[in-house]
């Protein structure tokens, strides 16, 4: 195994291949693609230097010489996908774009499961991932007054929404291929028993919000609810 960094080092300073020798055989797309391939099929933690130089058929030390540390790999993970992100011509209306934005990304992380986990600031830094940062800020432009400092605090907590709201989607789907039974008798099991909960008296500002509202639940408005409300917290007031 290659000796980890004594300093910190991003990977896209680096040139895509170290050391002398014949023509690289693999481009860091074509290795961040390997890894992208088994992770959507078997998920995060089937990703390793030796899995993914197997589906290449190249030898695992070999694969070094790309990519210095799994972290790295995870980077290039993160932008290959970042690059599915359609980039389109702002119109007048910011709240517009930024739905589509927050819309666009929840599409790609249902596409790639295991990409909520991997949702850092450290991995904001990559060619594509700057480049959907700039997208983001060129729709707010409208917001003349806004420093870009509140913007980019904007585009963080719209994420953040998608992150945690598609994290746990993934969870339920999870969950959920796991049990013996359908999920319309799992729910209807826990919303009898909820049912006799409520009724009891005990809990009375939740009968009342049943009440108010008995349901069912819908899970796309409750996610379109939820950005608007992050966007209408930006609104310029006056």
């Amino acid at each position: 195994m290659a000796r980890r960094p004594a300093v910190p080092e991003v990977i896209w300073a680096r040139p895509e291949r170290t050391g002398r020798g014949p023509r690289p055989a693999y481009t860091r797309a074509d290795i961040a693609a390997a890894a992208v391939r088994i992770a959507d099929e078997q998920g995060l933690d089937a990703v390793s230097m030796r899995h993914v130089a197997a589906e290449l058929g190249c030898g695992t030390m070999s694969l070094y010489n790309y990519v210095p540390r799994k972290e790295d790999l995870y980077e290039l993970m993160v932008d290959l996908v970042s690059g599915e992100h359609e980039l389109w011509e702002p119109g007048p209306d910011w709240r517009d774009d930024m739905l589509r934005v927050g819309r666009q990304t929840r599409r790609l992380m249902l596409r790639h499961p295991w990409l909520p986990g991997l949702m850092s600031p450290v991995y904001g830094f990559s060619p594509n991932a700057l480049r959907y940062l700039e997208h983001c800020l060129t729709c707010l432009d409208p917001l003349t007054d806004m420093r870009y400092g509140m913007k980019l605090q904007l585009v963080g907590m719209l994420n953040g929404v998608v992150t945690t709201y598609v994290a746990n989607e993934l969870a339920t789907a999870e969950r959920t291929r796991s049990l013996p039974w359908s999920v319309e008798e799992e729910n209807a099991v826990r919303i009898a028993y909820l049912g006799t909960q409520v009724a009891s008296g005990k809990y009375p500002r939740m009968g009342a919000a049943f009440a108010e509202d008995p349901g069912p639940i819908d899970l796309e408005a409750v996610f379109e609810e939820a950005l608007r409300r992050v966007l209408d917290a930006f609104v310029p007031r006056g």
